[in-house]
């Protein structure tokens, strides 16, 4: 599953990791709250859709995006107050999590650590057989993270295995 966090739009996507870099989209969609709701409804509204969709769909991992200071507090604290409700929602799950940067998911999806939305958008249709793009670019990104994960997930798992292996060679 993937995530681009947001508190007025929150991408959700899933897809299903195939042989090689093979990925075959499941579900994608956007989660809106009002802008003129209390903060404490809007995170309740995210946390029924998060939690909805992680039931619906039993995900085994989830990929959310980093969050990142963007110049404006206000926002970087609501998207980080999301992300406390997202991760919550996977952690009752007993669901892993990753996290990755903006410039990590790029770079994976487009080779290009600093491409545009609209880049990001034409790679993540074409790296999906997607008939037409994903809207809004907040969808696109969901499903970019859950793909960025897919394709770097057996390196993180043979990097853990040696790390543990390593690990066990020097315990007295």
């Amino acid at each position: 599953m993937g995530i681009d966090p947001g508190l007025t739009r929150c991408g959700l996507s899933v897809v299903q990791a195939g042989r090689g870099r093979a990925v075959l989209p499941v579900a994608v969609g956007v989660v809106r709250t009002p802008a003129g709701a209390e903060l404490a409804e809007r995170l309740k509204r995210l946390s029924a859709a998060v939690n909805d969709w992680m039931d619906d769909y039993q995900p085994d991992v989830v990929a959310i995006e980093r969050v990142f200071e963007r110049g404006n507090v206000s926002t970087v604290m609501h998207t980080a107050h999301a992300v406390g409700v997202l991760v919550l929602g996977a952690a009752q799950r007993d669901i892993p999590v990753h996290m990755y940067t903006p410039s990590e998911v790029k770079k994976a999806v487009s080779g290009n650590g600093r491409a545009d939305k609209k880049q990001m958008t034409t790679m993540i249709t074409r790296i999906l057989g997607l008939s037409e793009p994903p809207k809004p670019a907040d969808a696109a990104d969901a499903l970019a993270l859950a793909v960025c994960h897919c394709w770097r997930a057996p390196l993180l798992a043979r990097t853990g295995a040696l790390l543990e292996s390593s690990t066990e060679r020097t315990r007295p």
